[in-house]
């Protein structure tokens, strides 16, 4: 009997084993894109993250997708671009889950 969508897109996968390693610190700063230099978060006015912080978009990447920090650059037709104003990567917001 044919499966239907729901069950193909639900299918388990099992692993024997798996293996998990520590990373070098040679590893970790290849992965590293800024540093952070102050121990704010975020701006209880704007609710925005604050320049050089814990959240920091420069450093992690934007809040929302295709929108730097300030907003000089709206959409995705500036893909890539970084903000001459506040330094932010016009990218993906996905990409704070990675760096």
């Amino acid at each position: 009997m044919p499966e239907t969508k729901k069950e193909q897109i639900y299918q388990t996968m099992t692993f024997d084993a798996i293996k998990i390693g520590l990373a070098s610190p040679e590893k970790i700063l290849e992965w590293s894109r800024g540093e952070v230099t102050k121990p704010e978060t975020i701006n209880y006015r704007t609710l925005k993250p604050e320049k050089d912080g814990l959240f920091c978009e420069r450093i992690f990447g934007p809040s929302k997708d295709w929108e730097c920090h300030c907003g000089k650059y709206k959409k995705i037709r500036y893909k890539g671009v970084v903000c001459d104003r506040c330094g932010v990567e016009v990218t993906k917001s996905s990409v704070r889950r990675e760096r």
